[in-house]
């Protein structure tokens, strides 16, 4: 009889159980692509996050600095193949991001080491520019690639307070990137930053969110401007805004979040929605809602962020693989961004909470599936990672290292 009792109870309570279960599973929560058919992913402590990226980001100087190789003494530059595979100097854009990388090991770590490449890269860079102007070797034909550079730039003042980053990334936003904006009384793209200087009617989200980033950032820059500064401080904010208007009102989706990749010189839309886009479009929000404290700005960022989980993570949770070429970057790009976000103190909890679980995801997936632990290499593959000695390109491992160096300041819930 005793027996009897005890197994009704525990069917009773495995009952209970199960609607509990059920209750929780009709909580609301707002869907996104990261499966819930499994359990959880693992919390954030459950990897050293800051040994991952130190890791990664020595591999990076280990396999791609030029000047790592013997024979290549003074080739400050990151190699477009690992150990040497592609030397190729016609890619400028992936070197800031490079250098984005290696100030965020300085500030990690503060060791001399990262420090000692600020110097070597600020030669290099513009010395192997492919476009570079005899006059000045940072030009480039390629908007974007210029802002790249100037973001890196103001990375460096900040993380060293050398004035010197600071002048030529105000001289460069300045001379060469504002000017390319508008006119805005054309029809129909009546304002925009142009992607390229000789394709002058493209307007890009690639040219238009980096440059909000920097004009915002630049104003916020202003305890540093020099009493001999004629552009006011205020003309940078004002301008921020206007790239930042003109991008949202025509590329940005406002209802599902998604950033269309450029209104051409025929004038039509190419709708197609790049990871790396919905980054600068979150972080130029992001950085005008700091200054302004506008709620429109961190509600845009949250649609922007939202997109990405919604409709650009269908492989088993995480971003689609992205194995060569520019695209190999784009998602380092977001996440760069995305973990701003994350740490934003007046981001609601439900959905810092939502954005945590996803970053981790991602990270746990690449940390666990993607790196190859002998080399710390990634090749863009989420779910497999590179064999050793195998030949991996620059821009995948540089989003390796993003999303490593994103986890090492992501903030505990």
């Amino acid at each position: 009889m005793q027996k009897i009792v005890s197994l009704l109870l525990c069917l009773i309570l495995f009952g209970l159980f199960e609607a509990n279960s059920a209750v929780s599973s009709q909580s609301g929560t707002p869907q996104t692509s990261v499966r819930t058919d499994r359990p959880d992913p693992v919390t954030h402590d459950a990897i050293d996050w800051k040994k991952m990226a130190e890791g990664m980001s020595r591999a990076l100087i280990t396999h791609f600095w030029g000047a790592s190789f013997p024979g290549y003494p003074e080739r400050y530059y990151f190699n477009y193949g690992s150990d040497l595979s592609n030397m190729t100097t016609n890619h400028y854009w992936p070197q800031a991001h490079a250098m984005d990388v290696i100030v965020d090991a300085y500030l990690r770590t503060s060791d001399p080491y990262y420090l000692s490449f600020y110097s070597l890269w600020w030669k290099g860079a513009p010395r192997f520019n492919f476009s570079g102007r005899s006059e000045d070797r940072w030009w480039n034909v390629f908007v974007d690639d210029m802002e790249w550079m100037v973001l890196a730039q103001l990375r460096m003042f900040e993380s060293t307070g050398d004035v010197s980053y600071l002048e030529k990334a105000k001289q460069m936003y300045n001379d060469w990137i504002w000017p390319t904006w508008g006119p805005e009384d054309e029809s129909p793209w009546f304002g925009g930053i142009t992607w390229k200087t000789d394709v002058g009617k493209s307007k890009n989200a690639c040219s238009n969110g980096p440059a909000a980033l920097i004009a915002a950032r630049i104003y916020a820059l202003s305890e540093h401007t020099s009493p001999k500064e004629t552009k006011p401080r205020e003309a940078y904010l004002q301008e921020a805004i206007r790239i930042y208007s003109w991008l949202r009102k025509n590329l940005f989706d406002p209802k599902e979040g998604g950033v269309s990749d450029n209104l051409n010189k025929e004038g039509k839309i190419n709708p197609t929605v790049y990871t790396y886009n919905q980054g600068t479009f979150l972080g130029a929000a992001h950085e005008l809602y700091k200054i302004t404290g506008e709620k429109q700005y961190l509600q845009d960022a949250v649609k922007a962020a939202d997109y990405v989980l919604n409709h650009l993570s269908d492989n088993e949770g995480v971003l689609r693989n992205a194995t060569h070429g520019d695209g190999g970057l784009f998602h380092g790009i977001f996440f760069r961004y995305f973990v701003r976000l994350i740490n934003e103190p007046d981001l609601a909890l439900p959905l810092r909470e939502k954005y945590h679980r996803y970053i981790t995801q991602c990270a746990t997936t690449m940390a666990e599936k993607g790196i190859n632990p002998e080399t710390m290499l990634y090749g863009g593959d989420w779910h497999k990672a590179p064999l050793s000695g195998e030949a991996v390109a620059l821009t995948p491992q540089l989003s390796g290292c993003m999303l490593m160096e994103a986890m090492a300041i992501l903030k505990p819930l």
